[in-house]
This record gives structure tokens, sequence and C-alpha cells, in this order.
């Protein structure tokens, strides 16, 4: 199982990478609909999940390359703040909010810090198995 998955993604995880990206535009720019339930500040959790899958997504990405995480998580974090700018700036019906970067740079982190654990656990199994 763990091998069609690892042949699933191997060729298409650059797409899915960008696919992520685009999602988390469109969502962050389309007018949401009112549901009129409202759990107070939840939308943070969904911030920092889309920015751990988004960052994760790029950093295996480029996994080949170990210097590109630091380029990679800069620029989730950026991607972040642009659209939260967007959100102010080209719509009257969003509003952006300093603790949606907040979580969205929370959620960059905790990939990143997640993503070095799994490389560690990668290396010391490569590493066990050579000898």
């Amino acid at each position: 199982m763990q091998k069609r998955i690892k042949n699933l993604l191997k060729g298409n995880l650059f797409i899915i990478a960008i696919s992520i990206s685009i999602s988390i535009v469109y969502l962050s720019l389309i007018k949401m609909p009112k549901t009129g339930v409202s759990f107070g500040n939840i939308d943070k959790v969904y911030h920092l999940f889309a920015y751990f899958t988004l960052t994760n997504c790029w950093l295996f990405t480029f996994y080949k390359r170990p210097k590109a995480k630091y380029i990679v998580v800069i620029t989730c974090i950026i991607f972040g703040i642009i659209i939260e700018i967007l959100q102010a700036t080209t719509t009257t019906y969003r509003t952006g909010d300093y603790l949606d970067v907040v979580a969205n740079t929370t959620g960059v982190i905790l990939a990143l810090t997640i993503y070095n654990q799994i490389l560690k656990k990668i290396k010391l199994i490569h590493n066990n198995t050579c000898i």
C-alpha cells in the first residue's frame, strides 16, 4: 500500500502543491455563504491546517533539495501575508486579519518541524539498513 501511495505521489506532488496553492487563493478570496452557525475563532484552525498542508506539499516537492526548505517556508509565510492583504484591499466581503497571519505562520512552522522529524527518521532508518 505504501509503495502505491509513493508511486502515485512521485510524479504528481508538484501538481498537488500547485492545486493546493490555487485552492487556498480561491477559498480565501471568494464570498463565503453565511451559515448562521459560529464557533468563535475556529477559522484559525482552518488557516493552520491549510498552511500546514500547503507547506508540507511544497517541502516534499523539493525533498531532494535540502536547502530549498528555507525558501519554501519563507515563501509560504509571504504567501499567507499577501492573501490577507488581498482580502483587505480587493474584496468588500472579506477582511485581512493579523491573527490569520499568525495561524498561517504557525501552520508553516509546524509543517517544517514535522518535516524535519520525518527526515531524521528516514536518515536513521537509511543509516541502520546500510550498516
